[in-house]
């Protein structure tokens, strides 16, 4: 690891990013370490600025304490953590609380603290991020990218965080607020892109690059199975990641009763965290679902001993019109790990697999739709089966991997930069 750490530092260009995230590692996320050691590895000086971990429970990890200022040294990346208030529950005034005290606090290091910096990179959401390098962006003079994975206010209406039309309205004209001040917006799907533009965004201030995952730890898992993951012979479709509002699970445990109705050799898997784990947990009981197994989550690094030991990996948001043009950040981790897909999330979604080849079709927030497809896999041969894998992990390279979309980052941070 010195070794190719020092190369990096020998190789390095005059380029230095500000890279503001309010989650970061040991935080679940997408476009954390393995990014910031990318740009590195390319030749960019990277400093992290972001919150203290807490995310996705809303409890402050083991280990750390909310200070002022702490400073890391993670694989030859400087990472700078900011204080905020821990919250990640139902209540929308916590969740606020959480979003702007990290704003003020990374405005205030960015202004004041932080060395100057050649580029923002800016991960979005919450909005707040977007504020704060708009505002650090007018003081230091310093262009910033805008990296957009949910689309506000839609996400807000689409998850039922925020459904008053006036507070909604009021986050509509910020982020066109924000889209004005920011240098260039890159956006994950085609579909974003297209909303964009429709909301009066230039064409040219817009890129499309699709998220990748951490192959490394998907592939090469350092931790272990969870110690109540069943050990029995049966088909096992795993769910993996957040279990919130979006992602409307009540329609898979119904089609998980039309599956255990048809046969007991198939058991869904839940793994991970979010606010509606307890409520899913007893829906399942009354249901009397002896096909269904909730796990705790278990660190990133760990995540791909799970999946890999899944026969099919299933992806489902609700039916909503903001979802049709989203492409979960899941999937790459899907794909790269090799495994059929499920994928029960309609448009850009269900294109992308479609276009890989790697799974079976659902229509959203269907159940009898799910059950088929669940049923349609089970069925298959092993070799069937190992053609779709196959097919995963071809496509996410080609197409998906850190080394593809990293590289397009950096060609607009030298663009931008000039």
């Amino acid at each position: 690891m010195l070794i190719g750490w020092f190369g990096a530092r020998i190789k390095r260009s005059s380029l230095r990013v500000l890279l503001l995230t309010q989650w970061f590692e040991p935080e679940p996320t997408f476009k954390g370490l393995v990014f910031a050691c990318e740009l590195v590895r390319q030749g960019f000086e990277v400093e992290v600025v972001t919150g203290f971990p807490n995310y996705p429970g809303g409890k402050l990890y083991s280990g750390y304490k909310i200070r002022l200022i702490q400073r890391e040294l993670i694989d030859g990346v400087q990472v700078t953590r900011v204080p905020l208030y821990p919250s990640h529950g139902q209540s929308g005034v916590g969740r606020v609380m959480n979003y702007v005290s990290f704003a003020a606090a990374a405005i205030a290091y960015g202004v004041f603290g932080a060395k100057r910096p050649d580029v923002i990179y800016a991960y979005h959401p919450p909005l707040t991020v977007g504020m704060a390098a708009s505002l650090i962006r007018l003081f230091r003079r310093v262009p910033v990218v805008y990296d957009i994975q949910d689309m506000w206010p839609d996400t807000l209406r689409a998850t039922g965080m925020v459904s008053n039309p006036r507070v909604l309205g009021i986050v509509g004209g910020i982020c066109k607020m924000v889209y004005r001040a920011v240098d260039h917006i890159v956006v994950l799907s085609p579909g974003f892109k297209q909303l964009l533009i429709e909301r009066g965004v230039p064409e040219r201030k817009l890129d499309v690059i699709y998220n990748w995952c951490d192959k490394a730890s998907m592939v090469n898992p350092t931790g272990e199975l969870p110690q109540d993951f069943s050990g029995s012979e049966r088909f096992k479709i795993v769910f993996a990641g957040n279990m919130g509002k979006a992602q409307a699970l009540d329609a898979v445990l119904d089609a998980a009763e039309i599956v255990q109705n048809k046969t007991d050799g198939i058991c869904f898997v839940f793994i991970g965290g979010g606010v509606e784990v307890d409520r899913l947990k007893g829906v399942a009981k009354e249901m009397k679902l002896k096909n269904v197994e909730f796990l705790q989550a278990v660190p990133m690094a760990a995540i791909g001993a799970v999946l890999s030991k899944a026969d099919t990996l299933l992806v489902h948001l609700r039916k909503d019109p903001l979802f049709t043009i989203t492409i979960p950040s899941k999937i790459q981790a899907y794909m790269a790990v090799g495994k059929p897909l499920l994928m029960a999330v309609d448009g850009d979604a269900a294109d992308l697999v479609n276009a890989a080849g790697c799974g079976v079709l659902a229509e959203s927030e269907n159940p009898e739709a799910i059950a088929g497809a669940a049923l349609k896999l089970f069925a298959m041969s092993s070799a069937e089966r190992d053609v779709m894998a196959k097919r995963s992990r071809e496509y996410y390279q080609s197409h998906l991997s850190l080394q593809v979309g990293a590289s397009r980052f950096g060609e607009i941070f030298k663009k931008i930069a000039k």
